[in-house]
């Protein structure tokens, strides 16, 4: 479980630097596949339990 969370956190760092990437160069297309990889690791390390609190 771990795991994927990390993966999940690794993911949206990825789309984080791809979409600033895409802004800085002007490349839309970068810039909407980062936003798109940052969501998707965001859900993928709630999925896993990243995002949990205790009670």
């Amino acid at each position: 479980m771990k795991e994927n969370r990390v993966k999940g956190h690794a993911t949206e760092a990825k789309g984080k630097a791809k979409e600033f990437a895409g802004k800085v160069t002007g490349d839309k297309s970068t810039e909407y596949k980062g936003k798109a990889e940052k969501y998707v690791g965001k859900a993928k390390a709630k999925m896993a339990g990243g995002d949990k609190k205790k009670k």
